[in-house]
């Protein structure tokens, strides 16, 4: 039985320290240790004895599904700095770069921070199906490489896409299983004071933004979560979506996105 197994072992230890120890001396405590490990050895042993096998190595964790991470917002909201910052913090994730034909502004890089094209070129990848979603934006083409997604999510690696809220919405219709996020600012007048801030584009362009924030705003409960990015705070911000993240990735029942 469980008992003299227990004496039995116990015995065995104690013989191979009076053997083997220089002064023939076993240290203070060590017979209480012993035991201790020799219940738990022979309890372990007893248990898989009873249950006809012995007990599993593997992790419990069940193996988590990639995410198709959307993060969107209005206009001068934060989200180019916001998601350079991710890209820093999180390097193991994959950040689509967008493709689009608007004019490159100053110290942007293309092919990092978008893939810069004329428009035939990107009316090309319209026709041949190759854009997972496009959009006509303040006059310009924006739109997400298909593949790019598709071989991401296919080694199971999470994929960010930085889209404005019409493109976030059009994924949300094509992907249901995609984790939304939208960023706010502060307050409407803080939002305005970085558009303002930008001095990239006149008045009536300026205002065309502004009009096109309070509609994008309106739409806030569409998204699975909101983070707000206030001026100055950009770390509380990136660490609140990785909060979110990480918990996405503990949910279970996910269903596999297919592109």
């Amino acid at each position: 039985n469980v008992q003299h197994m227990l004496k039995d072992f116990f015995i065995s230890q104690q013989t191979q320290t009076l053997l083997f120890s220089s002064d023939g001396k076993t240290e203070p405590g060590g017979d209480e240790k012993d035991l201790e490990t020799a219940t738990e050895t022979v309890m372990m042993a007893a248990l898989e004895k009873k249950l006809g096998g012995h007990f599993s190595r593997r992790p419990t964790l069940p193996a988590s599904q990639p995410l198709l991470i959307v993060i969107s917002g209005p206009s001068g909201v934060g989200k180019d700095a916001v998601i350079a910052r991710l890209q820093e913090v999180r390097r193991e994730m994959h950040f689509v770069v967008t493709a689009t034909t608007r004019e490159k502004r100053v110290g942007e890089v293309d092919g990092k921070d978008y893939i810069f094209m004329d428009k035939p070129k990107f009316e090309e990848l319209i026709e041949r199906n190759e854009l997972l979603e496009h959009a006509l934006v303040y006059g310009d083409y924006k739109g997400i490489p298909k593949q790019q997604v598709r071989k991401a999510l296919g080694k199971g690696t999470d994929v960010v896409l930085r889209l404005d809220v019409q493109g976030a919405a059009t994924i949300r219709k094509l992907i249901p299983e995609s984790l939304s996020i939208f960023l706010v600012a502060e307050n409407e007048r803080a939002l305005v004071r970085r558009l303002l801030a930008r001095k990239t584009e006149p008045l009536d362009s300026a205002l065309v933004r502004v009009e096109t924030a309070r509609k994008e705003t309106q739409r806030i409960g569409e998204f699975d979560y909101v983070v707000e990015n206030p001026s100055g705070k950009l770390e509380e911000t990136v660490q609140k979506i990785c909060s979110i993240i990480e918990a996405e990735k503990l949910r279970m029942n996910k269903k596999r996105i297919k592109i």
